[in-house]
Formats: structure tokens, C-alpha cells, sequence
């Protein structure tokens, strides 16, 4: 039976809307539930294309608030590690919120909290042409990863995923977690090059969900929700649709892997220049 999980769906402004997707493709992707799996949301999966200042508008206290008492249950329903995309929190200034990726246990219980730390605050050749998260978004300070039945695991959100030093320092971990909003035009140049590198460069699963399609500010996402595992194989896939990628965790082969290669015991602690 299938361990990990990358949820991708076409997230609305309408939150209803979005729990909605997101306890479908849930259900779908979890006929058997007698062991726990690793469900991962995309980034803003509860609420999207609608622009910060709305999403502001909707931002909870930790622990307090509809959208995650929703994601709690989901969680203890469907025997889940769930790693919630990213919904938006309180954070100590008015005007700006955490974009927060909260990990809910089997038992619904908080396990993990991360705060977006590199904000997408770029130019990009598509409809919505320039990017600035930072306006609303308060950034994070610190990595997060927690344990479960698979071992340690890395979070990450999205913009994240080019920045190596900061991967680097998460490791060792046996699953890394992507949530993201990738657009469709870095997406089409980036997306998987990245994916597949940060596998195999942490020797590490990683589960990458993706929203999809035109959302209702015009923003277009690449889609592509994938799994890869720790020697960069692309092991499970789905493109442009609404659905879930799946794969089977296997500890063995990561073991063999690791020892095979010992990448991270021939890491050095300092690189310098003479």
C-alpha cells in the first residue's frame, strides 16, 4: 500500500470550495487506511487567487480557527500525517501573515509548524508579469522537520526549492516536502530539473504538490505533482489535472542508497579557498 502522497488541485478563492477538493482527492487516494499515510496539500490550498490582502483577511491564530479544526479532522479521519500545503497565520505584525505549513498528526494533534522563508518576489514573462509576496507575507526564520513512521522529515514550501544552503541544512531527512504554487512558465523551465536534483542531492523521497491551472486573479500554475525518490527517479506523476501522485516509501532501498554512497558522512563542515 502507497505511503506518500502528493495531493494537486485548482484552488479557488471560495474556501468551502477548496476543503471540499481537498477531502475528495483525499478519500480517492486513500481507499485503505489501516496503516498512517504521508498526505502532502499544495501551497495556499485552502484559499488562492485572490490576493494577499483577502488571504490576510482569513489568517487564524495557531490552533484557533475553522480552517484548522477542518484539517485536524481530516487528518484523524483518514489516519494521516498531514502536511497542509500552507494556510496563512498570525504573525507579529498587523499587515502581514505567515504563510504557515502545518503538519497534523493521526490523532489531529499540531505535530509541526514552518513559515515560508524565501518569498516569491519576482519578475515572471506571464499574465500576472511581477511577483511580491513579501507585501502581505511575513517571512520565516527558522527550518522545520518532524519525525514520523518514515523517519525525519524536511519542510519546505515552493520558492524554498532553489535555495540549496537552506535544503542543506534541513539533512539529513528521509523525506523532503515541497508544497507549492508553481507558476506554469518557471514550472515548465524549473520544476522538475529541481525536484529530481534536491533528491538526489539529500538522498531523500520527495513529495512535491503543486496547485494547477488558471486561478481567478489569471495567476497559472505548472501542475506536475510528482514523487521522486532518493536516487532522483520520477516515480509517480499527475500532470494537468485535479488528482494525487503515489508512491511506496521503501526503506531498503533508501539504506542501500545511503550506504552505496555515503554522501552525507563525506560532507565537509567548512569549504574555504587557501
Amino acid at each position: 500500500m502507497v505511503d506518500l502522497i502528493a495531493i494537486q488541485i485548482r484552488s479557488g478563492d471560495v474556501i468551502a470550495d477548496n476543503l471540499a477538493k481537498i477531502e475528495r482527492q483525499i478519500s480517492l487516494s486513500r481507499p485503505l487506511i489501516d496503516r498512517p499515510a504521508l498526505v502532502v496539500l499544495p501551497e495556499c490550498a485552502t484559499l488562492f487567487g485572490c490576493g494577499g490582502k483577502v488571504q490576510l483577511q482569513h489568517a487564524e491564530a495557531l490552533n484557533d480557527g475553522p480552517v484548522q479544526a477542518f484539517l485536524s479532522a481530516l487528518a484523524q479521519r483518514f489516519n494521516l500525517y498531514l502536511v497542509a500545503g500552507t494556510i496563512p497565520l498570525h504573525s507579529p505584525e498587523p499587515e502581514r501573515f505567515y504563510a504557515a505549513s502545518l503538519v497534523f498528526s493521526p490523532s489531529g494533534e499540531c505535530l509541526s509548524q514552518y513559515h515560508k522563508m524565501h518569498l516569491f518576489d519576482v519578475e515572471v514573462n506571464d499574465n500576472t508579469r511581477a511577483y511580491l509576496e513579501s507585501k502581505y507575507t511575513h517571512p520565516g526564520k527558522y527550518l522545520a522537520r518532524f519525525n514520523s513512521p518514515w523517519g525525519d522529515v524536511g519542510q519546505s514550501v515552493c520558492y524554498d526549492l532553489r535555495f540549496t544552503k537552506m535544503l542543506s541544512a534541513i539533512s539529513p531527512v528521509n523525506i523532503l516536502v515541497v508544497p507549492s504554487a508553481f507558476t506554469k512558465v518557471t514550472g515548465q523551465a524549473h520544476w522538475h530539473a529541481l525536484l529530481k536534483a534536491r533528491s538526489i542531492e539529500l538522498q531523500s523521497y520527495v513529495v512535491a504538490a503543486n496547485q494547477v491551472g488558471v486561478h481567478p486573479d489569471g495567476r497559472e500554475t505548472f501542475g506536475h505533482s510528482c514523487i521522486y525518490s532518493p536516487w532522483g527517479e520520477l516515480l509517480s506523476l499527475v500532470d494537468t489535472n485535479e488528482g494525487f501522485a503515489s508512491a511506496v516509501f521503501d526503506r531498503k532501498q533508501l539504506t542501500e542508497i545511503r550506504r552505496n554512497m555515503p554522501v552525507l558522512s563525506h560532507t565537509q563542515e567548512r569549504y574555504e579557498f587557501e
